[in-house]
């Protein structure tokens, strides 16, 4: 996916104000104009000018996609990486306007294709918009809950019109087993409503952070556990992280690399709905180093013969 650069795009610099950005629209919109400009290019141009806008007039898009920073040149390859808007407000969600078919894969890929949030009333009276945001909560808090204070970064324009990020600082609790992509609804938090109507509501959508040893699938909770060669053979007990603490975990005898154990309800549980922690066996082979250690080797080879090859042979 090629990377836009809607400044280069408008023709402004990085710093232009929302007043500056306002005018290089209306007059790049006006010379590409298909119903003016019968160049061949003109009507990909008019596109890509009416996309840039779509970004650079919304202080939300704006912010997050000027994260990204100035490195990257209009045309390269492009992918965004995971979680790149945590901790970023959007007001609704995907378009602010304007026809969604126009809008290429790389605006999609940020901000999606569907306005859901729902909230316009073509009244005096109106409720405000909703906001968007995604934070990120670590696998720990998700399995126990947890009462977090968040700081994220709501896009604001000074007097002047330039874009500042005001922090915006709150207290909530995580529900016990909560999924990511879930989302955490805060009523009222969103943008204040017109003509007295209520404010809208802030959604705050779950990302999990990266954890040192374990990750999740839906509600499971996976465990890669390394064994050695005599604990897979022989069997043995052995005491095993889990995220609500350590337990025992019995190694039955033979087991094989890639052989999954289930710890029931140590996944992600949240009423009815249980989790479980799933390990799965790495078989840990030790380095012969000295002349004794391979002479075992060899001894175990002559006295152990085994092909594991087998299921490989035509």
């Amino acid at each position: 996916m090629e990377y836009k650069d809607y400044y280069k795009i408008l023709g402004v610099e990085r710093n232009a104000s929302q007043d500056q950005i306002k005018q290089a629209y209306r007059k790049m919109a006006r010379k590409y104009h298909p119903d003016v400009n019968k160049t061949t290019d003109a009507e990909s141009r008019f596109k890509d000018i009416g996309e840039a806008y779509e970004v650079l007039k919304d202080p939300q898009k704006r912010a997050a996609y000027d994260q990204f920073g100035a490195n990257w040149r209009e045309g390269q390859n492009f992918e965004p990486p995971p979680n790149w808007d945590a901790g970023f407000e959007f007001r609704g969600a995907g378009y602010t306007g304007g026809d969604a078919s126009q809008f290429s894969d790389f605006f999609e890929s940020l901000f999606g294709r569907d306005n859901t949030s729902g909230r316009r009333q073509y009244t005096f009276r109106m409720q405000g918009e909703d906001q968007h945001a995604k934070i990120l909560i670590s696998l720990g808090d998700a399995y126990r809950g947890a009462q977090k204070t968040i700081t994220l970064n709501r896009p604001t324009m000074d007097q002047h019109g330039h874009m500042f990020l005001q922090p915006h600082t709150m207290n909530i609790r995580i529900p016990q087993g909560i999924l990511e992509g879930q989302r955490i609804r805060l009523e009222g938090q969103g943008q204040p409503g017109y003509g007295g109507g209520p404010a809208g509501d802030l959604f705050l959508e779950i990302a999990f952070e990266d954890d040192r040893i374990f990750h999740a699938e839906k509600r499971d909770i996976h465990l890669s556990l390394p064994i050695t060669p005599w604990e897979a053979a022989l069997g043995t007990t052995l005491t095993v992280p889990t995220l609500g603490g350590k337990v025992q975990l019995k190694i039955p005898p033979g087991s094989q690399g890639g052989k999954k154990l289930r710890l029931k309800g140590r996944g992600l549980c949240a009423g009815h709905n249980k989790g479980d922690q799933i390990i799965t066996l790495r078989i840990v082979v030790p380095e012969a180093k000295t002349q004794e250690q391979r002479d075992l080797y060899t001894k175990m080879a002559q006295q152990m013969p085994i092909n594991p090859r087998t299921e490989l042979e035509v």
